[in-house]
């Protein structure tokens, strides 16, 4: 039987959104808009970097709210009695600059994740995407290596790993979201996931 790796999203997933958390900070609600409501990611980002440039809004700032949140109730747990039964590996399109501090309240999970371009003043003036479409390309190269591959993601931008990997589920996805993608069983409860999982892994 195959190795087993499972690959997670990040962020609805395992901790709050950060640009929601900035947003409410901000009051800026343009800001509020993740990869649950815009598919194309470039637009997204875009459209963040505009705002972020026209309310003189700087790295510091989202760091500054980044260091008050923890992740979601249960995923530390989740995460931890998980990395006892399988390989885990975090395929997020945040960014290295957000994430250090929360992937310390979880314990330092492995993260593939993107880097913002900042200047000296603390401007962000630019993104770096590892490649596009990354989740897909990692999972993809995992099963390459002859892992099989489950998958657990909540957006637009996780249901192409998900389609790529052997096993996709959905968790914290919304209805609307579901709707689209039916063939992604759909789960709210940690506990719920892991016992899926653990009987994927059986199969």
């Amino acid at each position: 039987m195959k190795q087993t790796v499972v690959t997670l999203d990040l962020e609805g997933v395992l901790i709050p959104e950060i640009w929601i958390a900035f947003a409410e900070k901000t009051g800026i609600k343009e800001l509020r808009r993740t990869t649950r409501d815009e598919p194309d990611y470039d637009v997204l980002m875009k459209g963040r970097l505009k705002i972020l440039g026209q309310h003189n809004l700087k790295l510091p700032d989202i760091q500054e709210v980044i260091g008050t949140l923890s992740p979601l109730e249960g995923a530390k747990e989740f995460l931890d009695e998980l990395r006892t039964i399988t390989q885990v590996i975090i395929l997020s399109d945040t960014f290295e600059q957000f994430a250090n501090p929360l992937m310390r309240q979880l314990g330092w999970p492995a993260l593939f994740c993107h880097r913002l371009e900042v200047d000296d003043a603390g401007r962000i003036v630019n993104y770096r995407l590892r490649q596009q479409n990354q989740k897909q390309h990692s999972v993809a190269a995992l099963k390459s290596l002859n892992y099989r591959v489950i998958a657990a993601g909540d957006s637009f931008n996780d249901t192409t790993m998900l389609a790529e990997a052997d096993v996709g589920f959905f968790l914290h996805a919304p209805e609307s979201i579901q709707a689209q993608f039916p063939q992604f069983r759909p789960f709210e409860k940690y506990n719920d996931l892991l016992v899926a999982i653990k009987v994927a892994l059986r199969t």
